[in-house]
């Protein structure tokens, strides 16, 4: 039978680590968190599941996954967020294919967010494929600022069951990350060598808004799919007009391993 790993890095996530680590209890063969200097209840939480706790202060979402990855004593390697948690279908679907012969070295799985009291089904939010499941020696964290992935060299397959995300608790919330990560972003794609033009702020949001909701049927998740659809657009409209910031060299110069806008 395979062995596994389950990894997860925290920040403050009191309210959410416990259903996260709860769902990995009966597919995981050993628990590993990696903190970065929480200054809530999340350690202690997590203290109640695992004994494995290590400290590491911020370095990125990158540097941090791959740390905690490389901290993993079994080969195969589970990493979920601290707002996620695992589907009882997805659960069952790894006890089974813990014990079974397969060529695959990694696993993408389906996942599916909660918001607005109602789960996305539709628009580009689902099915948000994530490769969660690997063999740790297949590959590494790669990505810049956000939008890190792990990327596996081998064959790969994907699961049904759903990774179940529990996004923002109120639109306050989802702005504050909006304004962290567009930044994170804009610079990431300036030092790729992208550059914003007019054309891109006034054509990029209505585009990515018919998408998400004509094309990838949001209007059938009622007003949330409205909602998404929206802050899809604006996401990308703050994405540009930050990057078009960055051009002109007005805006502040961040660090690779910042948390802040």
């Amino acid at each position: 039978m395979k062995r596994i790993s389950a990894v997860l890095i925290t920040y403050n996530e009191e309210d959410k680590i416990q259903r996260a680590l709860g769902s990995l209890q009966a597919v995981s063969d050993e628990i590993v968190v990696v903190d970065s200097d929480s200054t809530d209840a999340t350690v202690e939480f997590c203290s109640r599941y695992t004994n494995r706790i290590l400290t590491k202060s911020w370095q990125g979402y990158r540097e941090q996954k791959q740390f905690a990855t490389d901290q993993a004593s079994h080969e195969w390697v589970l990493s979920l967020d601290g707002d996620e948690a695992l589907s009882p279908q997805l659960a069952e679907e790894i006890l089974h294919w813990k014990e079974q012969d397969n060529n695959f070295e990694g696993y993408y799985l389906p996942r599916k967010s909660f918001f607005m009291g109602r789960w996305i089904e539709h628009t580009t939010w689902y099915p948000d494929w994530q490769l969660r499941l690997f063999r740790k020696s297949r590959g590494r964290w790669e990505g810049g600022r956000v939008h890190e992935s792990f990327r596996v060299s081998g064959p790969t397959a994907r699961f049904k069951g759903q990774i179940y995300h529990h996004t923002y608790a109120s639109f306050s919330e989802y702005l504050e990350q909006l304004e962290r990560f567009s930044s994170l972003a804009a610079r990431d794609r300036f030092e790729q060598g992208q550059r914003a033009q007019w054309v891109h702020v006034l054509c990029h949001p209505p585009a990515i808004f018919l998408k998400n909701y004509l094309l990838r049927l949001g209007f059938l998740d009622g007003k949330p799919g409205l909602a998404v659809s929206i802050l899809a657009a604006v996401s990308s409209l703050f994405k540009d007009l930050k990057l078009w910031e960055i051009q002109s060299g007005s805006a502040k110069e961040m660090p690779m391993n910042s948390r802040d806008a």
